[in-house]
């Protein structure tokens, strides 16, 4: 997975204009995830970050406008476009009443398609900015609160650095999976590389004290893959 490009997710259910887009997205550099539905879109951006993602709106499970509004109540930061179909003034209006960032017709252009997008995440905030913006996450007992990067327990809060912030909100994605050492780096310090790991070292260490309150909660070091936010289920 190579992490240093833009991560765009497609959701798009026709196979043929979805492998089309995949393919020569793919193509001009982008990192592109294709789903298929919007169900699939709703469990993915639990588990990865993405710069952008682009919305068929007629699909069969969830239409674009109601995936759109479920990506808001659970990752606010995420910016989204809509590909459709329709072409009535009162649907264009519909998707940035929403909050969409553009709206582009079918049959689509992929040059133009290509030239918005760049256009977009030109003047988007980065991924790193988009965690920090995103609204709150229950970890364990904590409250992480990225946007003022603040962890609240119980009376104690406790404020993080922007680099503090992003790594927790990465293991906090990942709770009880791996998260490996090369993504994490790419992610957040955009290079795997010898200093960019002890740095991470450090930033780990710093997380196991502030979380250190909760016994149910655990930063795990794999040795030579990477780290895993072991999170215990309370009775």
């Amino acid at each position: 997975m190579n992490l240093d490009k833009h991560k765009i997710l497609l959701v798009e259910d026709d196979l043929s204009l979805g492998y089309l887009l995949s393919e020569y997205l793919k193509m001009k550099g982008f990192n592109l995830t294709w789903v298929k539905s919007g169900n699939e879109a709703l469990k993915i951006i639990h588990t990865d970050l993405f710069d952008l993602a682009i919305l068929d709106v007629m699909m069969p499970d969830i239409d674009g406008f109601e995936l759109a509004r479920k990506i808001k109540n659970q990752m606010t930061a995420l910016p989204f476009m809509f590909l459709t179909a329709r072409s009535m003034k009162i649907d264009v209006l519909k998707g940035f009443s929403i909050g969409a960032v553009d709206y582009i017709k079918k049959p689509i252009d992929e040059e133009e398609l290509v030239a918005r997008i760049e256009a977009l995440l030109a003047r988007l905030s980065p991924i790193e900015k988009q965690t920090a913006a995103q609204s709150t996450y229950k970890i364990g007992t904590y409250v992480l609160d990225t946007a003022s990067q603040l962890l609240h327990f119980k009376n104690e809060t406790i404020k993080l650095t922007s680099r503090e912030t992003e790594l927790l909100v990465i293991l906090k994605k990942n709770e009880n999976q791996l998260c490996s050492h090369k993504d994490i780096l790419v992610t957040i310090w955009g290079k795997n590389d010898y200093f960019n790991r002890k740095s991470l070292n450090v930033f780990i260490s710093h997380l196991r004290k502030y979380l250190s309150n909760d016994p149910a909660l655990k930063i795990e070091n794999v040795h030579r893959k990477g780290f895993i936010l072991l999170v215990k289920d309370v009775e």
